[in-house]
């Protein structure tokens, strides 16, 4: 687990102003910078970048966050590579909890990863050179239909048929780099010696691999002729996981926004192609099957995935593992669907016989996921015997205990049981799901604590958007926010808390972030103060300490009402008495000195 302190240092160095910028033209408007929104389609720019908050808030679709928020909606990061590459940019390293690498092998390491990314980029730009001149690479890409723009957009490139032919790019062909990247290979005797080294690809149209940063770290080759293997691709590498990676997908992203869906296919060539043929929104596995990482990567992009298999026995199989990568991040707002080609056909060659309108159709009608599991379990077992039923449950067992219980999951066992003349009940009983969602209950109380009003939510506004703020509530002035109410002040204290673990540098993006990892709870008022001008500090620390002096003054107000109703012998009302009077004219004085406050 990354520090908050970390993440702390991290917001208070990077700029969002630079992080976003390099992703949405930005133009100067006030005290903001202003765009068009990358979370939704508008023409008027409505997206505000906030330099003194470090925030950006859109107040067409509502989206918000800080430049780690940012990377993670608009790139498809996860929280920690997110982390990474933005302290990568301002030279700061990553400390983990469970880190116990020295820091000088750790920087060894991120130089390590540096130098393989610059020979994959130099290799990139190589290649790319190369198939300017490469008259037979020209032809074939031509006759998949592709244009210059298309190739010069994924970076499309030609490896020549030399062994040794990137000797001429980098001055030491030794290089470790070189080895470690994939780009060559070393050849040794089985005695361990004569080491010869040789290119990787050669003679092979070359598709560069991006990663969700648009950084180069891998390559596909495919051969032009009846050659195998048909694709090569790189190694696995500290930079390259075929398991997490998916091709094509940082030259998606907008087009999946835009279309509001990804479709997946099998190959490269299909996902250049259909970008060729206005099905930009495609990506591809690389030669593996799909994991849950892929679909966690996709589902960040998009609420609808679609997934698109030849229609041959293969198809079906990669269709099945796609399947159960799938069921354990499938919830009730995501959609996932399966389209089957007919067996001759991938979806670049019906594109071409049948038209666009007609592949958009066999798009739209889809598979639901749903239905798909129940024509897996049951297509090979006959439903009219008890074997064939007990054996279709059989079968269906794991794919519905790897299902987060949800409505969607209710659906398939009430489908499920339908066809095995079972109950939804027995269903969910005999394969032991977690958390059953088909008996009926009562609705449980209401949980969570009520919303915050007036004078608490005033003060809750101020220490969200001032966290340094808090550094001036003592432990008294934290004890009398119980005059909100248990919860409520207990709310107050976790709040104060969190922001005075920040210090004296802490910020509204630093503070936000760490409260939208808790919960949801702060949501709302982090969008708010998002959407409005910036208060001034000052004038939110006199007003905070004024209304916490207020608070007291009431505390000890209620208390002086109820102190003789209150059980004490009369020297202990009395001794008590001295105490609130004296409290109450400390607190008066102190309020004579301070500018007079409105409380909200």
């Amino acid at each position: 687990m990354i520090p908050q302190s970390f993440i702390t240092d991290l917001l208070n160095r990077v700029d969002i102003v630079d992080v976003v910028g390099r992703y949405v033209q930005l133009k100067k408007g006030g005290a903001n910078y202003m765009g068009l929104c990358p979370f939704h389609n508008e023409k008027s720019p409505s997206f505000t970048v906030s330099p003194t908050k470090q925030f950006y808030h859109c107040f067409g679709c509502g989206a918000h966050g800080t430049a780690i928020g940012f990377l993670i909606e608009y790139s498809g990061m996860g929280f920690v590579d997110a982390v990474k590459d933005l302290s990568q940019s301002v030279g700061m390293i990553v400390p983990e909890a469970d880190d116990k690498i020295p820091p000088q092998q750790r920087a060894a390491q991120q130089a390590q990863s540096m130098a393989m990314t610059d020979a994959l980029n130099q290799a990139c730009d190589y290649y790319r050179a190369q198939l300017r001149q490469a008259p037979a690479a020209i032809a074939y890409l031509k006759g998949r239909g592709l244009t210059g723009e298309v190739a010069a957009r994924f970076g499309l490139g030609y490896a020549p048929s030399g062994w040794d032919s990137l000797r001429s790019v980098f001055n030491d062909y030794d290089a470790l780099a070189l080895v470690e990247s994939g780009l060559v290979i070393d050849r040794v005797d089985e005695d361990g010696g004569n080491k010869k080294r040789y290119d990787r690809f050669r003679e092979r149209v070359m598709f560069p691999i991006r990663n969700s940063k648009g950084q180069v770290i891998g390559f596909g080759g495919r051969v032009m002729d009846g050659g195998e293997p048909k694709y090569l691709n790189s190694p696995e590498t500290p930079l390259f996981n075929k398991g997490q990676e998916l091709y094509g997908l940082f030259e998606a992203r907008q087009a999946i926004r835009d279309a509001g869906y990804v479709l997946v296919t099998e190959g490269y060539m299909d996902v250049v192609a259909l970008a060729q043929l206005g099905f930009p929104q495609a990506v591809a596995t690389l030669g593996t099957a799909c994991t849950n990482t892929h679909v966690q990567k996709l589902l960040r992009q998009t609420d609808t995935v679609i997934f698109s298999f030849d229609g041959d026995k293969a198809g079906r199989r990669a269709a099945r593992r796609a399947l159960e990568a799938c069921l354990p991040q499938v919830s009730d707002n995501k959609t996932i669907k399966f389209l089957f080609l007919p067996q001759e056909h991938d979806p670049d060659s019906y594109v071409r016989e049948f038209g666009a309108d007609a592949f958009a159709q066999e798009i739209n009608e889809a598979m639901p996921l749903s239905q798909f599991l129940l024509r897996e379990v049951t297509t090979e077992h006959e439903l009219d015997t008890p074997e064939g039923r007990a054996r279709v449950q059989f079968d269906a067992k794991p794919l519905l205990q790897s299902m987060a219980p949800s409505a969607l999951r209710l659906q398939i066992v009430r489908g499920l049981a339908n066809l095995t003349e079972s109950t939804p009940a027995e269903i969910e009983a005999l394969f032991e799901l977690s958390k059953p969602v088909s008996v009926v209950r009562k609705a449980p109380p209401r949980q969570g604590r009520p919303e915050p009003v007036g004078l608490e939510l005033q003060i809750m506004r101020i220490l969200v958007s001032h966290p340094a703020i808090s550094l001036e509530l003592d432990d008294a002035a934290q004890r009398a926010f119980d005059h909100f109410g248990g919860e409520a002040g207990e709310r107050l204290r976790q709040l104060v808390e969190m922001a005075q673990a920040l210090g004296a540098n802490g910020t509204f993006a630093a503070l936000s972030q760490q409260l939208k990892e808790t919960s949801n709870e702060y949501d709302g008022l982090i969008s708010e103060i998002a959407s409005s001008p910036e208060s001034d500090i000052d004038q939110d620390r006199i007003w905070i300490v004024s209304a916490v002096r207020q608070i007291k003054m009431d505390v000890l107000k209620q208390e002086l009402n109820q102190l003789f109703s209150s059980g004490l012998t009369p020297d202990q009302v009395s001794a008590r008495y001295r105490e609130i009077t004296a409290q109450q004219d400390l607190l008066m004085r102190e309020a004579a000195n301070d500018i007079p406050v409105k409380f909200a």
